[in-house]
């Protein structure tokens, strides 16, 4: 079979699989009514509805969702009768695509409607090659479907994006990952009755399979085949079949900005048991721990800061360790300073103060620097009077000398404004001393 070789298809479309497919391909729903977990897009009007049908207006969309939620079967039901060629972005390259779109054309002058070109993974394409697809979707030489799991907004080109309808689709819940469960055990394309599955089998396979439904079913039928015919799949069989969870996670992906953000929110809202949750997650998911160690180096310094400086000294000090130890070793460390900084005081105060300067900066209200404070250490500077009525803090009451330091543009200006978390208020009190030394008491 080549490329342009058709498949046997269902009268909505959808291929027919093989007496001895994969559990998770038999079970590929047929039509609309059987798709579950996407209600959203389902309902009588909606722009999905309106694409599937005989009298459907063709229109190129783009899939967004988690893995095994059903964006190759919705490709299927919208496609219908019309030629369906399958392309994936892992293997496929620009040679391949415009042998798709060279052969539609050719289809379309002898009176044929377009192909739907169904592209999977379609952000592991190059720009180059996502753009080989654009004259060929503002022309309708062929009808484009995209899948993707990560946002579009970021791995789609724009005038590719724009060209296309994004349809969004949803992680499974628990009940519709169970609905299909239930529908593989007794429907006469899956296991039609063959073996008795327990309901806590069920529940363990829901739980281990997370969000995605060919996930689940694939382990619906590695378990099947350990009870054979006629057997019961138990829990403890069921266990025995699957030893680890799926972790639902792409160092890559959606995950990889989700859960590193997830990691980070938790930790500045102290919350030090869903930290290390996050984290655990990144260590069974392979995330390279270095970038771990750098969050929380930046975490440190913005969102404990002053309130802890000692923050910045041990996730600094976490990260040299992981650098030098590796993993497994170093996820120790890791969880260290995670739960150091998560149960730190926090303040975002220097933060905000070097933003606000950067502000006046970037706004003009820079100004110069006073005379007295310029440098005075090369031939002339005494003569334009840089340095003069400079006054040496260290020979100063308390160390502080009362000078002008700012600008006059922004003489008055206040940065830095200390919380009563932690050090900070330490710091914030004598902050207070210090303005008055310098008589910019507010």
């Amino acid at each position: 079979m080549d490329l342009f070789d058709a498949q046997a298809t269902s009268a909505t479309g959808v291929p027919e699989p093989a007496a001895n497919a994969p559990l998770a391909v038999r079970m590929r729903p047929r039509e609309l009514g059987e798709v579950v977990g996407q209600e959203h897009l389902l309902a009588d009007g909606s722009p999905l509805v309106r694409l599937i049908g005989p009298d459907a207006a063709a229109a190129s969309i783009v899939l967004w969702g988690p893995p095994g939620t059903g964006k190759t079967t919705l490709a299927y039901l919208v496609a219908g009768n019309r030629r369906f060629v399958e392309l994936s972005a892992v293997t496929a390259g620009i040679k391949d695509v415009r042998a798709v779109i060279d052969d539609s054309k050719r289809r379309i002058a002898t009176g044929e409607r377009e192909t739907v070109l169904f592209v999977d993974e379609i952000h592991r394409f190059t720009r180059t090659q996502q753009d080989a697809l654009l004259p060929a979707v503002e022309n309708r030489w062929v009808t484009l479907i995209g899948a993707t799991t990560e946002n579009p907004s970021f791995s789609v080109v724009g005038p590719l994006l724009s060209r296309s309808l994004l349809l969004t689709l949803k992680p499974l819940t628990e009940d519709s990952v169970r609905t299909l469960l239930d529908r593989a055990i007794d429907d006469e394309r899956g296991l039609a009755g063959a073996v008795a599955v327990e309901e806590e089998a069920k529940d363990h396979v829901v739980r281990v399979a997370g969000a995605d439904a060919r996930k689940a079913l694939t382990l619906l039928e590695a378990i099947a085949d350990a009870a054979g015919p006629g057997g019961t799949v138990t829990s403890e069989l069921a266990e025995r079949a699957m030893d680890a969870a799926l972790v639902a996670y792409d160092k890559s992906g959606d995950q990889h900005y989700d859960v590193i953000s997830a990691f980070i929110k938790s930790v500045r809202g102290s919350d030090v048991d869903a930290a290390l949750h996050y984290l655990a997650r990144m260590v069974v998911a392979g995330e390279d721990p270095r970038f771990i160690a750098r969050r929380l180096v930046i975490l440190a310094a913005e969102d404990v800061g002053l309130a802890d400086p000692q923050g910045l000294v041990v996730a600094q000090a976490a990260a040299d360790a992981v650098s030098f130890i590796g993993m497994p070793e170093g996820r120790i460390v890791l969880a260290e300073a995670t739960s150091y900084l998560a149960l730190a005081p926090k303040s975002n105060r220097s933060y905000l103060a070097i933003d606000r300067a950067i502000a006046d900066v970037r706004a003009g209200r820079a100004g110069t620097v006073p005379p007295h404070l310029r440098d005075a250490h090369y031939a002339g500077a005494e003569g334009l009077g840089h340095g003069k009525g400079y006054q040496y803090a260290h020979d100063a009451e308390h160390g502080v000398a009362a000078q002008q330091y700012l600008p006059d543009s922004v003489a008055d200006a206040i940065y830095y404004e200390p919380t009563d978390h932690g050090f900070e208020r330490t710091l914030g009190e004598r902050r207070a001393v210090i303005r008055k030394l310098l008589g910019r008491e507010s």
